[in-house]
């Protein structure tokens, strides 16, 4: 069964009043450290989420280039594969068939949230799926550099990504993560990688966090440890942003 959220942070404090900016900001730094993600709540409307955010650090664009982006569904785009319809996710990470490094954080924030059933944001420590494979398989995911592509609907907007990865690059005293039920290329013969993908989706499918979002609702997450994707849902009108974050939070 999913997981109730964790790692919640409610903009006011027990007597109800806003929390100054202040601690808000260090519980959510905390948060953020601990569980690698955090889900703010109760967020009043003159919250800015774009400059909290930007306190994390360069906001990146995405491959159509947008910096602050919109997800809607869209018409055209429910037969295949593609965050912006209504159909499921597979667990993944953010960023994997860029050339460079991945964003560090993402985060999506409430403007409308669909009516009805589903539509939540999903998300699994990555760590929870490494923690299946000893030093020396988790070795052969440091050494041995991996096919990765980018989704159906991206090709459709006429966009065709892909890079060569390992799935753990050691960044100093971090380790990016790299994951993609659908769209890491398995070398034939690589049962590591194939156990990889199989056992990382049967813990998410256990064990992930599902987060339900009202209006102004936030959540952040770090896009080099957590695993993410989204259950199924049936309104149109459903309407998150979001951004990716290129550097790492400054304490």
């Amino acid at each position: 069964m999913p997981k109730l959220p964790d790692s919640v942070l409610s903009c006011f404090d027990v007597n109800g009043d806003l929390l100054p900016e202040d601690v808000l900001k260090y519980a959510f730094h905390q948060l953020l450290s601990n569980n690698g993600y955090v889900q703010v709540v109760d967020v009043p409307e003159s919250f800015d989420h774009v400059a909290f955010l930007k306190e994390l650090g360069d906001f990146q664009p995405t491959p159509t280039g947008t910096v602050v982006g919109d997800l809607k569904p869209e018409s055209d785009m429910d037969d295949i594969y593609h965050a912006q319809n209504r159909r499921p996710l597979v667990p993944h990470t953010e960023g994997y068939e860029f050339r460079g490094l991945p964003p560090r954080y993402l985060s999506l924030w409430c403007v409308k949230p669909a009516s009805g059933a589903g539509g939540e944001t999903t998300m699994l420590d990555g760590r929870r799926v490494l923690e299946e494979f000893t030093e020396e398989e988790q070795r052969h995911f440091r050494e041995t550099v991996y096919h990765w592509k980018s989704t159906e609907g991206l090709a459709r907007r006429g966009v065709a990504l892909d890079a060569e990865h390992p799935v753990l690059e050691d960044r100093g005293d971090e380790t990016v993560f790299r994951f993609s039920f659908n769209n890491l290329v398995v070398p034939e013969g690589d049962e590591l990688a194939a156990r990889l993908l199989r056992r990382g989706k049967e813990i998410y499918d256990e064990s992930h966090v599902a987060v339900r979002y009202r209006a102004r609702d936030m959540i952040v997450w770090d896009n080099w440890r957590m695993m993410h994707s989204r259950n199924a849902f049936d309104d149109p009108t459903r309407h998150l942003k979001r951004v990716q974050i290129a550097a790492p939070v400054v304490a």
